[in-house]
């Protein structure tokens, strides 16, 4: 099926994938295929007050909402910009006070039906691909999602009923399972989260483990841009998961969430592999049941961790279970121990937990300790993510700004100038991030 709508992009019936995305012109590197404008979205909780709901701006002196005292916003525009919106929380949240807890999903899927109910005709975020043409994958949830999904369903009759005319139950189980297998989040220049949405255009690309273009957000609108060279009549690939990991993982972690297994030349070859799984060489060489072991416990640990809610970081204040933040440091650490034993340091566990303990001394202000394991983590990084990795250039940014603070200027400097020569690709040179770093530097000449 061909539709057309936007410039140089065209939908197309992809052989062995469905539908997707494929260029009509020539794409080089760092060129913007095309925009989106979020169908719907919301502001995750942790980020109010310093962003606003309606635009998602990060600035300081934002107003609140005079009723709710909850939802800030830059002015009397986005307030009454955001009021279709809001209103479906507003009182709500004044009438449960500490009791109101719906989840992000559930958040977003109430502003869908909202939408829905504005709309005559299709919106400017679905030029190719309508909202209710989402796959919903009902046939293949387990039981646990099942029970999700209408844990979800009670969740919006219970906080939303006052507000929303629901769909029918089997229209309504349908469409969290379309949000579920299609929803974006939104992320900050350092991939702190910041909220959750649905791009319908956007969602029509497929998957590969070496994707050609890379998805950033400037406030609400979701840009595509060219991450490799893309010839007319090639397909557009982005990437659904983190492509840290070794093909046997990622496979696991689209089967579980996207229904499918990725056969793309990544995949296919696993030439990352052994130095994603590196091991060290010790002077009685280990032995195989060992080692796979040691693999089983990293990714036990690793889904505990995926597990918990997600938040801004997983700290104490996302709710992972309950820990003080010391505490999870020390779990962090004696995981890098017993791991340690038997995998390199540049392996992808060992990274994967260093980065959850870089996290955790961010929250407690150690920034020694934060930089340490930044350090340890920014070269391998490099090796194992594609070119132009946001993973990559947040942990430069990172970096960047921790030298800085600990009046480390010249290497904080030449830290922010390797994050900014992927962001100017990936984000686009007019992106205000660009514009913000660029001034970081500026100030410490």
């Amino acid at each position: 099926m061909k539709t057309e709508g936007i410039d140089g992009i065209e939908r197309f019936t992809s052989h062995g994938k469905g539908r997707g995305l494929r260029a009509t012109k020539h794409f080089k590197v760092g060129d913007l295929l095309f925009s989106c404008p979020a169908y719907a979205y919301v502001l995750t909780v942790s980020e109010r007050g310093a962003h606003c709901e309606f635009c998602f701006t990060r600035k300081e002196g934002l107003s609140k909402c005079g009723k709710c005292k909850k939802a800030f916003y830059c002015n009397v525009d986005c307030q009454k910009g955001d009021w279709g919106m809001h209103k479906l929380e507003c009182s709500a949240m004044c009438a449960y006070g500490d009791n109101w807890s719906p989840s992000e999903t559930v958040r977003l899927t109430a502003r869908i039906i909202a939408k829905q109910k504005m709309l005559s005709d299709r919106s400017g975020s679905e030029k190719l691909l309508l909202v209710r043409e989402f796959e919903a994958h009902l046939n293949e949830l387990d039981n646990e999602k099942r029970e999700m999904n209408q844990t979800d369903i009670a969740a919006l009759h219970y906080f939303y009923s006052k507000h929303l005319d629901f769909p029918d139950p089997a229209a309504l189980t349908v469409l969290l399972a379309q949000v579920n297998c299609n929803g974006f989040t939104i992320e900050d220049e350092e991939l702190s989260h910041l909220g959750s949405a649905v791009f319908p255009d956007v969602a029509l690309m497929n998957h590969s483990c070496c994707p050609n273009v890379i998805v950033t957000y400037k406030g609400i609108v979701a840009e595509v841009r060219a991450v490799q060279e893309i010839n007319p009549g090639e397909e557009v690939f982005t990437s659904y998961i983190d492509l840290l990991y070794p093909t046997e993982d990622r496979n696991e972690r689209l089967k579980d969430s996207y229904f499918f297994t990725c056969d793309c030349k990544e995949c296919t070859s696993k030439a990352k592999d052994n130095e994603k799984m590196k091991v060290r060489k010790l002077s009685t060489p280990l032995e195989p049941e060992a080692i796979r072991d040691m693999v089983r416990y990293a990714r036990n640990v690793i889904e505990d961790f995926r597990r918990a809610k997600h938040c801004k970081n997983i700290l104490v204040r996302s709710g992972l279970l309950k820990i003080p933040p010391g505490e999870l440091l020390e779990m962090c650490e004696l995981s890098l121990d017993r791991m340690g034993s038997i995998f390199e340091d540049t392996n992808v566990y060992m990274l994967h937990m260093m980065y959850q303990a870089m996290g955790v001394c961010l929250y407690l202000e150690d920034w020694d300790g934060a930089m340490t394991y930044g350090e340890k983590i920014i070269k391998p990084y490099s090796m194992h993510y594609p070119a132009y990795s946001l993973n990559v250039a947040s942990m430069y940014l990172k970096l960047g700004r921790l030298y800085l603070g600990l009046e480390k200027k010249s290497t904080g400097i030449k830290a922010l100038k390797k994050a900014l020569a992927i962001m100017e690709v990936a984000h686009g040179k007019d992106h205000h991030y660009i514009t913000e770093i660029k001034k970081e530097i500026e100030l410490q000449k």
